[in-house]
């Protein structure tokens, strides 16, 4: 298999973290993090362009020694320079940067102030409050360490994030397709109800040739290591370290199959009780009366003989699915033809890749109604965040280019900044002349989670705060989150008439599912919005629509499936 987008984005990363680790030129750091980020969010896979001999240095963010560099990886697959970077520092530092909350400078100062190179170095830090004098440290940070250590063993599976299985899954399934007699291939489990992170790929196929199938998937050549092998299933471990579990059932099983390997554990158990008040056996193989196979083929076979409507996989965790499916009543899904917008997006005059009149014709090409540009304000500084003077010739720039645009809205927006004290990072008359207000927290998270909470209740009681993005403030696989009581927000939101965001971007994935059904039932308006750092990323929508999904929203629930008039309506709040 080709080296994948998330792959390269991973090894610009890692470069990245070892020189800062280094102290290294810090422009040359974020340049390594600009590629990453860029890479990570192309819709085309640069494998493709360099087979092309396409000019990779015309990306965003990426010159001519970085489209070299993309060649090198794609052509061999690792990167020479990240093992030069490797040699020079302790090889357990590294490891440590997969500790969530533990960044590039922390290991610096944890290695050459207390001595520490290993991740059992650490937790024996920790254990002895030693951690906690350094300065910037503190008894709060040393217990999310040791927190951390001990809800990430050393040598326990990674998770994947569903961005970056998505395509290795994509190619697997079409290139099992092509094999004469397979019938059907989809990939079942966690991926395929659109959980945020994956533990493994399931792949599902319906053949009469077991072992012929068997015996292509476990010689595919990204295989690493094949774990079990026999004549209709196999597991495999992948270079990048994604194990991949493949079964092989005949036609007549396949639905059952699906609905088995599909569902969670609970759902699965659900359905099984139900098939016994009917007098039925459930398994993989289908419902059964006796030796009498009675559904199989289908997924609505197998649902409809335990009484049941078919159930969406996303829905299939046995969070009252199954109560509605005996009903018929279940939900429609939001679906990603139902969205006519982008409610957060930046450009070049923060911290984003592209430039203003790129990123409003990129999105006029996906067929968006309209555009919200919501660059960082001023106390974002790591993100360029734009100063009040800065932000209205900004907004100036945006209010010309839409006079000038036909077919798309460009909203005069902004990503303001909450700040300690829960007040805004604009003035009021600032906030006044923008059609949309995009606020978030992005300092201060170690504030206790009552603090916290407040902090942000103080900030929705403004009434030009319309849109609260990434609510939980969560990193997938880098930190859990703000300490918040996210019940405490849904409520405030509800009171307030303020909507939340559903952030698409593939780290954030925020608010979570169990948050989007809390606020869905509480009557919480969700923008599903990018947070487009690039052109590219505008594509990031049917990712969080997909994810939408397992929140059980849908399209009324949205605040983008509306036209702008009719959110302009919805957005106003005493103003």
């Amino acid at each position: 298999m080709p080296v994948q987008n998330a792959e390269i984005a991973r090894i610009f990363e890692q470069v990245a973290d070892l020189l800062e680790i280094q102290q290294a030129n810090r422009f040359r750091v974020r340049a390594y993090r600009t590629a990453a980020q860029t890479v990570r969010g192309l819709p085309r896979a640069l494998h493709e362009l360099v087979a092309r001999g396409e000019d990779l240095s015309r990306l965003p963010g990426i010159g001519e020694d970085l489209a070299g560099k993309i060649a090198e990886i794609v052509r061999t697959g690792k990167l020479r320079q990240l093992a030069e970077i490797g040699h020079q520092v302790p090889r357990g530092l590294a490891e440590l940067l997969a500790v969530p909350g533990i960044g590039p400078q922390r290991v610096r100062r944890l290695h050459e102030e207390l001595g520490i190179r290993s991740r059992a170095g650490l937790l024996r830090a920790a254990r002895q409050h030693r951690v906690r004098t350094l300065p910037g440290f503190g008894a709060r940070t040393e217990q999310a360490i040791l927190d951390a250590l001990a809800a990430q063993p050393a040598g326990a599976a990674k998770r994947t994030l569903w961005s970056e299985a998505e395509p290795v899954a994509r190619q697997l399934v079409a290139d099992l397709r092509r094999l004469p007699g397979v019938e059907a291939v989809e990939v079942a489990g966690s991926f395929r109800r659109r959980r945020e992170t994956v533990g493994d790929l399931d792949l599902l196929v319906a053949s009469r040739h077991g072992a012929t199938v068997v015996a292509h998937f476990v010689g595919h050549e990204d295989v690493a290591r094949v774990l079990a092998r026999g004549t209709t299933k196999a597991s495999v471990r992948l270079r990048s370290g994604l194990q991949v579990d493949l079964r092989v059932v005949e036609r007549a099983a396949y639905g059952a199959a699906l609905v088995y390997f599909t569902g969670s554990k609970a759902h699965t158990i659900a359905l099984r009780r139900l098939a016994v008040q009917r007098r039925l056996k459930l398994n993989e193989y289908g419902a059964f009366r006796g030796a009498r196979r009675v559904a199989g083929r289908t997924e609505r076979d197998v649902y409809r003989s335990v009484g049941l409507h078919f159930v969406e996989p996303e829905l299939r965790e046995n969070r009252g699915e199954i109560e509605l499916a005996r009903k018929r009543a279940l939900p429609r899904l939001v679906q990603l033809g139902d969205l006519r917008g982008d409610l957060h997006a930046h450009t070049d005059a923060s911290d984003g890749a592209d430039g203003l009149q790129a990123m409003a014709a990129a999105a006029k090409k996906l067929g968006h109604e309209y555009l919200a540009i919501t660059d960082h304000t001023r106390a974002a500084r790591i993100a360029h965040g734009l100063d009040v003077r800065a932000m209205r010739r900004h907004l100036a720039r945006i209010e010309r280019l839409d006079r000038q645009l036909r077919g798309i809205r460009i909203l005069r927006s902004a990503e303001v900044d909450i700040l300690a004290d829960g007040s805004l990072d604009l003035p009021d008359d600032l906030l006044a002349e923008l059609d949309l207000v995009v606020a978030a927290v992005h300092s201060d998270f170690r504030k206790s989670r009552s603090a916290q909470t407040e902090r942000i209740l103080r900030a929705m009681d403004h009434p030009r705060l319309h849109v609260l993005a990434h609510p939980s403030g969560r990193l997938l696989g880098e930190r859990e989150g703000l300490a918040v009581d996210l019940e405490r927000i849904v409520a405030g939101a509800a009171e307030r008439g303020c909507c939340l965001e559903l952030n698409c971007q593939p780290t954030r994935l925020d608010l979570p599912d169990v948050w989007l059904q809390a606020a869905k039932e509480a009557g919480v308006k969700i923008a599903i919005s990018t947070d487009a750092h690039s052109t590219a990323q505008l594509a990031l929508l049917a990712a969080g629509v997909g994810y939408a999904r397992r929140g059980w929203l849908q399209a009324e629930d949205v605040l983008n499936t509306r036209s702008w008039a009719d959110i302009a309506r919805l957005l106003r709040r005493g103003s």
